[in-house]
């Protein structure tokens, strides 16, 4: 398979503006430098973002990291146990003069929305996001009402074993096109967290690198990239050996396999490729698969399985 050093489609001025952007939020967010890579897949493949892991590891700096580097618009929404569907979404409201429902939008109408500990709210609420991450739009009382463009959304949510949260439905999690987790940081990097300046202060002196052109210019760029017949097969066994796989119950869809390829064109092109390759898979399996894998034993971790499936299906 022939090598291209850079994608052609991508003009000079993007390339280095997509390269700072990556090393912006990466000197927020110190020593995640593969999981910061794994948020620009998602935006750029045009999908959404969840972060679990445990409290006080950074989720919610990355998210403002990114938005503050984006160039966006950006809303947050504290989930919590008493928020409702309309504090999302929107409200319409009677408009005596007028004589007429105004609908008054919701936080969700923006570019960039950071859903904060989405899994403390009850599920009517957290499902109230299923159509806006899906179809890109809100119907209420019978009118649909479109988002902006970009729409990307960033859920952080601690592990559902914590005291008041909640799991997310089985539909929503497919909403996700990468699930990740941050970790401790190294030594290294938690030295320099302590002995530097608040992560907050620092965020709000950010400048945008990107634009809403950009983001959108880069989206145009990754559905170029190419996936040969080949990369395709190999994608299709791994759908293929996920529904039999043993300690599985519910496999992967066609939906779970075309955002792995969405995601592995994004990855190519933050790599400088115009192709995919295997390696792109394999970087993103994991991340794409796990949270929409449902195991036998609700104690099997499916991150492992997807591990195991990943190993169990050869590039031919």
């Amino acid at each position: 398979m022939p090598t291209t050093p850079t994608p052609p489609m991508l003009s000079d001025a993007l390339r280095d503006a997509l390269k700072r952007a990556q090393e912006q939020v990466n000197a927020l967010v110190l020593g995640k430098a593969y999981e910061v890579r794994l948020a620009f897949v998602a935006l750029l493949s045009d999908g959404h973002l969840l972060i679990e892991d445990l409290p006080g590891l950074g989720k919610t700096t990355l998210a403002h990291a990114l938005a503050a580097t984006l160039g966006l618009g950006f809303q947050r929404v504290q989930f919590t146990s008493d928020l409702l569907p309309a504090d999302v979404l929107g409200v319409s409201v009677y408009d005596g003069a007028a004589r007429q429902f105004q609908f008054h939008p919701g936080p969700v109408f923006t570019q960039v929305l950071l859903a904060d500990e989405i899994n403390r709210a009850p599920p009517r609420t957290q499902s109230a996001l299923l159509e806006a991450m899906a179809e890109h739009q809100v119907t209420l009382d019978g009118v649909t009402h479109g988002l902006p463009d970009p729409f990307f959304v960033i859920a952080t949510q601690n592990p559902v074993d914590l005291s008041g949260t909640y799991p997310l439905p089985d539909s929503q999690l497919d909403r996700f096109l990468l699930r990740l987790a941050l970790g401790y940081p190294g030594a290294d990097a938690e030295r320099a967290l302590l002995a530097g300046e608040d992560r907050r202060a620092l965020i709000a002196q950010t400048l945008p690198v990107l634009s809403s052109d950009d983001v959108l210019a880069l989206r145009a760029a990754v559905n170029q990239v190419h996936a040969s017949d080949a990369l395709i097969v190999y994608v299709q066994a791994l759908l293929a050996r996920s529904r039999h796989h043993p300690g599985v119950r519910v496999g992967l869809s066609p939906r779970a396999g075309i955002a792995l390829l969405r995601a592995a064109r994004a990855h190519a092109l933050l790599l400088g490729r115009a192709h995919v390759l295997p390696e792109d898979i394999q970087a993103l399996f994991g991340v794409v698969a796990a949270h929409r894998l449902v195991a036998e034993a609700e104690a099997d971790s499916t991150a492992a399985l997807a591990k195991a499936i990943l190993h169990a299906v050869a590039v031919d």
